[in-house]
């Protein structure tokens, strides 16, 4: 397994904390819905990663460049600090960070402005867009599952991932908040996707893949024959490669929601957004090695305990499950490996800001 390398203290002058708290008092009093009770977190400026002499230029001043590295992510306030931490880890372990391009979703009523601030100042170079995402179209298909955070309407932006970015965009990464890397986030985006696969992930054979729908699927033929001809095994959508012009000229998003609304009919799953993934595309996605996501560390959906990592080498640790890295690290009750999140937290403390 990669060593994983500690961040080094970054210091920070008076008058920068001073800007940042008035910064703060005026977004929570003034670009917040009014309804809004947020306790904005402060977070560190990272150290700045340059290219190696090696990199190919790219042409940043657009988002669409076909030489740089996409990278989609979810951003909400709930997992901002996973966010950060993972944009972080991408960097730090890049041998072209300044090639790497971020797109984030965010919900349309979220705070936009704030998450611009917090992001340019964490990330002074970094090269990103944020993009508004208009939850009232899926609010209606979420079905309840075994975990309330699933039911969060931004868990579903994958789905429809290919309209909501640039249309010139051929391919991205799409990677969930709560991870990660230790490796070249270069290797995993240059995953080979074969002649028509439209999206490469991590396949987990072993996993019991009947028991991701319900007898009600499985007991009725013309459900189950979905998976006929199909070595059809589990995967983890929080670590996707992505061919965005496929799954446009397939139009993969209608094929997702129809599952979800038949759903709505006759509840053929328990676990939210992951199952129509699973119909639609399972036995027909391009391999990544297991290596690109080390998932469940964050343990099962309702006690969240503490996991191992799976044998062999790690390039991505995914906190996937009940147990998030700084909410145990937060209570003193941290699980072994949240020592391998820990040096990305870049969260600033209270004792930091007041100092």
């Amino acid at each position: 397994m990669p060593k994983l390398a500690l961040i080094p203290p970054h210091d920070h002058h008076r008058h920068h904390r001073q800007l940042l708290l008035i910064f703060l008092l005026i977004s929570a009093t003034t670009a917040a819905p009014a309804s809004a009770t947020t306790n904005y977190q402060v977070f560190k400026e990272a150290p700045q990663f340059y290219n190696s002499p090696t990199c190919p230029s790219i042409h940043t001043n657009g988002m669409c460049c076909d030489q740089a590295v996409h990278v989609a992510m979810t951003l909400d306030t709930a997992y901002l600090r996973g966010s950060m931490a993972a944009i972080l880890s991408i960097l730090q372990h890049s041998s072209c960070p300044q090639n790497i391009l971020f797109h984030f979703i965010a919900s349309a009523t979220a705070n936009h402005q704030h998450f611009r601030y917090t992001i340019s100042r964490a990330f002074p170079a970094l090269v990103f867009q944020i993009y508004p995402y208009d939850s009232k179209a899926v609010s209606g298909l979420i079905s309840t599952s075994i975990r309330s955070a699933l039911d969060c309407p931004l868990n579903y932006a994958r789905n429809y991932l290919p309209n909501l970015l640039a249309r010139c965009l051929r391919r991205v990464v799409y990677l969930d908040s709560d991870l990660v890397l230790v490796d070249d986030m270069a290797k995993l985006a240059a995953t080979p996707l074969g002649d028509s696969s439209v999206l490469a992930a991590p396949e987990y054979c072993n996993a019991n893949f009947t028991s991701y729908f319900t007898p009600t699927f499985w007991s009725n033929p013309t459900l189950s024959l979905t998976f006929l001809g199909r070595k059809a095994c589990y995967f983890n959508t929080g670590v996707m490669v992505i061919d965005l012009q496929r799954w446009r000229a397939g139009d993969y998003t209608t094929k997702i929601v129809e599952w979800m609304e038949l759903q709505k009919r006759m509840r053929i799953y328990e676990l939210g957004s992951l199952p129509p993934f699973l119909l639609v595309f399972a036995g027909n996605i391009a391999p990544v090695d297991h290596r690109w996501n080390q998932h469940g560390l964050g343990g099962d959906n309702y006690r969240g305990l503490c996991r191992d990592l799976h044998p062999g080498p790690t390039s991505l640790l995914h906190w996937s499950g009940k147990g998030k890295p700084w909410a145990r690290l937060d209570a003193n009750r941290p699980c072994p490996l949240d020592a391998f999140w820990a040096p990305y937290d870049l969260l600033q403390t209270s004792s930091a800001l007041e100092s």
